[in-house]
């Protein structure tokens, strides 16, 4: 493809992407009552903010291992069985994007009819477990990031998830990442700060954090370092209702 071509239609994906981005942020505006429901996707629409596209290819497993088309097969079922159960990865599977969770506020991920992604959820009874997300070329998924479960003061969580190669063809896959702009100063919204959910992270800048990230390995819970203790989050929820 002429490269002049792949640019304008990268950039015309973008561009829907940051609309769709915007009107899920809206939505979850709303939906926590804040006082400014546009609050979210306005961080993400400003001149300065730090969105970005990423595109992801992950090559066929059986290539990598030289297997052949049955016997991949066969260990993708199992890997998927054995990582359902909160299992260790089999023989044959391989990271193709190690856990972690997204930093920024919101992520759209797309990709083709390969499967590979797996979210960590908790089970009917409580306990985590890795879960295969089905294939699906015509779906968005979107994830929960940092810094919105920063901003809701936890009441939306950016769930931890993976890639994992099983697949004897390759995975390609597109991330919008919806961020706000470096200077941008991220605290829990008042709107989000009861009695009964004190505030949980003390205050940063997107750069702050992007700092912090990259000076940690990528399965990192990096919010964790943000955290108050619970006399500072005395003092931060007094006075609210």
């Amino acid at each position: 493809m002429d490269p002049s071509r792949f640019s304008a239609i990268v950039n015309e994906y973008i561009e829907a992407m940051k609309k769709l981005a915007c009107e899920i942020l809206d939505l979850l505006g709303e939906g926590l009552g804040l006082k400014d429901p546009r609050y979210f996707s306005k961080l993400t629409t400003n001149a300065d903010s730090d969105c970005l596209l990423r595109i992801n290819h992950y090559p066929p497993s059986c290539n990598i291992h030289k297997l052949d088309h049955d016997d991949q097969c066969n260990i993708k079922s199992l890997v998927s069985t054995k990582a359902s159960n909160g299992g260790n990865l089999m023989a044959g599977g391989r990271i193709g994007f190690g856990e972690h969770s997204d930093p920024q506020i919101l992520s759209l991920l797309r990709a083709n009819d390969v499967e590979g992604l797996q979210v960590f959820v908790p089970d009917h009874e409580g306990k985590e477990m890795w879960v295969q997300v089905p294939s699906d070329p015509s779906a968005i998924f979107v994830n929960v990031g940092d810094v919105l479960q920063a901003l809701t003061n936890g009441r939306l969580i950016s769930i931890r998830h993976r890639v994992i190669a099983t697949a004897c063809r390759p995975r390609l896959s597109t991330i919008y990442f919806a961020s706000p702009p470096l200077h941008a100063r991220i605290s829990a919204l008042p709107e989000t700060i009861t009695a009964s959910s004190p505030r949980r992270y003390r205050s940063f800048t997107w750069a702050e954090y992007k700092t912090t990230m990259y000076s940690l390995r990528l399965s990192h819970s990096r919010l964790e370092l943000f955290k108050i203790d619970d006399d500072d989050s005395d003092n931060a929820s007094e006075g609210k209702a």
